[in-house]
């Protein structure tokens, strides 16, 4: 493990402690509402901006997105990198950190990246790039606050929250170049 990682984990599990847990049920909230294994909310969003002629192509965007994030970051990346979770990992201190915050368990699953920033900032960020400027950086911010939550609730290093923006960061504008895509008429 890297030590600004473990740095920003204690740094998650001192706030943790000094506001008494007071930020987990909305840090549980803000990563469920992402979690593709249940009930694929972002999913459900994407179908409903399919119904609105104003709001259908990002709504493609976004389930192409999707659908490239899991098969770049979960099917190659995560297999690839093959890093265990922090509550996986063996060091006891992340473990009791873990605990402490309701031990969310993501099972077996590898780490990094997170699928949930990776996700999270490809969709986000084909939504920043179809909207208005004055409202878009909203998405990036959701996007921002998932993955600190992934943190918060210790099932990822930041390290994996961080390569999982920038390869859904990646995604997103590769799938808003592929939308906005125009044949040259010669």
């Amino acid at each position: 493990m890297i030590s600004i990682d473990y740095a920003i984990l204690h740094f998650y599990h001192n706030l943790a402690v000094a506001t008494h847990g007071f930020l987990t049920p909305f840090m549980n909230f803000v990563s469920a509402s992402c979690n593709l294994r249940s009930g694929y909310p972002i999913v459900i969003f994407a179908i409903i901006l399919l119904c609105f002629k104003k709001t259908r192509k990002m709504g493609i965007g976004v389930l192409v997105a999707i659908l490239l994030c899991q098969i770049f970051q979960e099917q190659l990346l995560k297999r690839l990198i093959a890093r265990a979770r922090p509550y996986n990992s063996g060091n006891a201190t992340l473990v009791s950190w873990w605990k402490y915050v309701g031990s969310v368990s993501e099972g077996k699953t590898y780490s990094c990246p997170s699928g949930h920033a990776t996700t999270m900032m490809a969709t986000m960020m084909v939504m920043f790039l179809m909207t208005r400027k004055k409202y878009s950086w909203l998405f990036i911010l959701t996007a921002i606050i998932i993955g600190i939550s992934r943190n918060y609730l210790m099932v990822h290093y930041p390290s994996d929250v961080l390569l999982g923006w920038i390869v859904g960061g990646l995604i997103g504008y590769l799938t808003y170049r592929l939308m906005t895509y125009k044949k040259i008429q010669e």
